[in-house]
């Protein structure tokens, strides 16, 4: 059963290559942006379940404001490093979730977890 779209912004286009393969399994369409513009967009247009960002391409301010634009949206925050500080604030502006970027098994369970929770 596939599920609906997803939309990803990340630095890394390995990451983005491996997430992409990773996610076209279980979501219908994959929509891979290279700027917070050209994602504003994808959402607009697409509508997805689940956008998953790059915390190195936006700031906390851009995830709290598209958040609360697109508040039917799953928003799920990568970083190659660690930052608890900055997790914590990440989900603090309404991401559901924060995941190693290199993880992206991870990243595509929590995909997967939180739309069913939809």
């Amino acid at each position: 059963m596939q599920l609906s779209h997803v939309v990803l912004l990340q630095r890394d286009i390995d990451v983005t290559e491996s997430m992409a393969a990773s996610l076209s399994k279980a979501f219908s369409s994959i929509d891979a942006t290279q700027s917070i513009d050209k994602l504003q967009r994808s959402i607009a247009e697409r509508r997805p379940a689940v956008v998953i960002v790059d915390l190195e391409m936006i700031s906390i301010n851009d995830v709290k404001r598209l958040c609360t634009d697109f508040s039917d949206v799953k928003f799920i925050c990568t970083h190659r490093l660690a930052d608890d500080e900055m997790w914590t604030q990440a989900l603090g502006a309404g991401a559901v979730d924060v995941c190693p970027s290199f993880d992206v098994g991870g990243i595509a369970s929590s995909a997967l977890r939180n739309t069913a929770m939809a």
